[in-house]
């Protein structure tokens, strides 16, 4: 096949399959690695195993168990060390048990494959943790805890392949033992001691965006490399390296950002589609012995990780959820079983029958984990939110109006709304709001009428990005809700989609279900889509913010311009939530935001544009 259309062929894949998988709910991980056995030569045979492709695809694999390392958080490990140690030895241990009994009796193999299957199943990969950042609750004991656990379960998978590599070589005198044990203690040296500090030097002295990039991608090859001198896998070098720079690459810093676009964008949907052509399709329905070993494989695993969750829900007292959490963080599996399988199969000790069956593993695991993880972050998030919101009943409101004087209707939406610890105030013109916002931490409502109140018979509510991260959100999510029970008013949401499935779950939680629907706002400059579909006897509610909080947008010191030239004829509630402090900074929070809602926002507002376009008439239908 034409080196270019290959080329053309590769990157049109890695564009679509995100947006694909995004969209039925399933792990980018599984798409490639299906479109490369797809476009393989087991399938349609467009595409080989070339060099080119077999070089980046190795990058990919250094790439993953890099970004494995970089994003365990140390100090979450450090604050549950011992339960993280604890669980991560459970973890690994009881599947790595089973395995080697399955191995040995069921399938059969001999001792070294049947370490290195055990291997695979200890390890695990915290592919669904984008999930349980999107619903906010990644600082949830039992998530550090799998969080932590996952590094000591990634490390010794690795410490177990190194072990089988060297039985799997010819036999060496105690001279050469001796020398791999030195250069084994000058790679520990080099890569845990001496590339940190040169890192933080050069990024002291040096601050080139390419520099910088480029002398992590030296240290990430470089650490793999002296791995391979020292007689162990390149993979183990990488991880190991993603580990030692972790805290110079927060995950907020531009530097970390690039990192992730390039391995992301490039390297890792390389390595994944290069695993995918190694697949022989044929296998799977020519003999059972591939089927046979996949099964053994997934039950293995499932029960393995399974019992190690329920004795962590046991030892650590865990809710039940926690523990599907646990369960669905763990199981998934990923980057250590690919390179494990792949490695071993390059060396000769593992058939291709154990190679597909792997991966079919991989591709069952990977989906199951997602569907449990979301239905146990959801739930784990409405729990929280409904502690929060009992927890700001008593909340102080400040209730005004700009110019002229509604507090006697402003009193009515106090009762109506159940709001205790109200105070009113009238405000001459905008700028006495914006003193009342700025010398108060309470939470504020401002409100305009151009008909009564009991004539609303919709609220038009726009929420901007980010805003379920506020502490208060919980507070401001049950204001709409109490007045669209008194109104007997129908509610639209505007928000963008990550804001979206944080309104959706608290719209479901039992005892307050709130009937809603939903539209896309990708960002606060679309605001003039209300315009063009709020309607008479609609009220339009902002949800605004103070400046350092993490919904905040500058866009806000235009709301009373934007009020005054597009929805002057319509009664408008602009609502700052309270001020609190201790909360956390807006660069963490947006770190906390998965990758994917960042790389395909353009994408995603283009659609959106289109679709808006196609269905002005929305308003009608409401």
């Amino acid at each position: 096949m034409n080196a270019l259309l290959t080329l053309t062929l590769v990157i049109g894949i890695i564009w679509f399959v995100p947006l694909v998988c995004r969209k039925i709910h399933v792990p980018s991980i599984v798409g490639f690695i299906l479109a490369g056995i797809v476009i393989g030569p087991s399938v349609l045979d467009l595409v080989g195993e070339t060099p080119a492709l077999q070089i980046l695809g190795s990058l990919g694999m250094l790439y993953i168990m890099f970004q494995s390392g970089s994003e365990i958080d140390i100090n979450d490990f450090k604050q549950y060390k011992y339960r993280s140690l604890f669980f991560g030895l459970c973890t690994f241990i009881i599947p790595f048990g089973l395995g080697l009994i399955t191995s040995q009796y069921l399938l059969p193999y001999g001792w070294l494959p049947s370490l290195l299957l055990g291997a695979m199943y200890g390890s695990h990969t915290l592919m669904t943790y984008p999930i349980v950042s999107r619903y906010g609750v990644q600082k949830n004991v039992a998530v550090n805890i799998t969080v932590g656990a996952t590094m000591v379960a990634i490390i010794l998978s690795l410490i177990i392949l190194a072990i089988v590599e060297g039985w799997s070589r010819s036999a060496q005198s105690i001279t050469d033992y001796a020398v791999q044990l030195v250069l084994v203690a000058v790679f520990l040296l080099t890569v845990l001691w001496l590339f940190p500090r040169f890192a933080r030097m050069f990024f002291k002295r040096y601050r080139d965006p390419i520099s910088e990039f480029m002398v992590v991608m030296l240290m990430l090859v470089g650490s793999a490399l002296l791995a391979d001198l020292a007689g162990l896998e390149g993979i183990l070098g990488a991880f190991l390296c993603g580990v030692s720079l972790n805290r110079l690459l927060p995950n907020r810093s531009p530097l970390m950002g690039r990192i992730n676009f390039v391995g992301n964008s490039i390297f890792v949907p390389l390595f994944l589609i290069s695993v995918g052509l190694m697949i022989d399709i044929h296998a799977f329905w020519s003999g059972w012995t591939t089927v046979t070993i996949a099964v053994v494989m997934v039950i293995t695993k499932l029960i393995g990780k399974s019992l190690s969750a329920w004795i962590a829900q046991v030892v650590f007292r865990f809710s039940k959820h926690e523990r599907q959490l646990v369960f669905g963080l763990s199981h998934a599996t990923a980057a250590g079983t690919l390179a494990i399988v792949t490695i071993a199969y390059q060396m000769g000790l593992l058939s291709s029958e154990v190679l597909n069956a792997s991966v079919l593993m991989i591709l069952v695991l990977c989906t199951t984990a997602s569907f449990i993880t979301e239905h146990a972050a959801k739930e784990l998030a409405l729990q929280e939110s409904a502690k929060l919101e009992s927890d700001h009943e008593d909340d102080y409101w400040l209730l005004t109006s700009v110019g002229r004087d509604l507090r006697p209707t402003l009193r009515e939406i106090g009762e109506m709304a159940t709001l205790d610890n109200i105070e009113i105030k009238q405000s001459a013109d905008w700028q006495d709001v914006s003193n009342l916002v700025e010398h108060t931490s309470k939470s504020v409502i401002v409100y305009h009428e151009s008909q009564p109140i009991n004539t609303i018979y919709r609220l038009v509510v726009a929420v901007p990005r980010y805003a379920e991260k506020e502490r208060d959100f919980i507070t401001c999510f049950g204001l709409v809700r109490r007045l669209a029970g008194e109104l007997g008013a129908k509610v639209v949401f505007y928000a963008h989609p990550d804001t979206q499935v944080a309104l959706q779950a608290m719209c479901r939680r039992p005892g307050k279900y709130l009937r809603a629907s939903f539209r896309t706002m990708e960002g606060w400059e679309e605001i003039g889509i209300l315009s063009q579909t709020i309607m008479d006897n609609d009220m339009l509610i902002l949800l605004s913010s103070r400046k350092s909080t993490a919904s905040y947008n500058p866009l806000f010191e235009d709301i009373p311009t934007m009020l005054g030239e597009h929805f002057t004829g319509y009664n408008s509630m602009v609502v700052y939530p309270e001020q609190l402090t201790g909360g956390p900074d807006m660069d963490t929070l947006l770190s906390e935001m998965p990758p994917a809602s960042k790389t395909w926002s353009l994408l995603t507002r283009c659609k959106r544009m289109v679709k808006h376009i196609l269905r002005m008439d929305d308003h009608t239908q409401a």
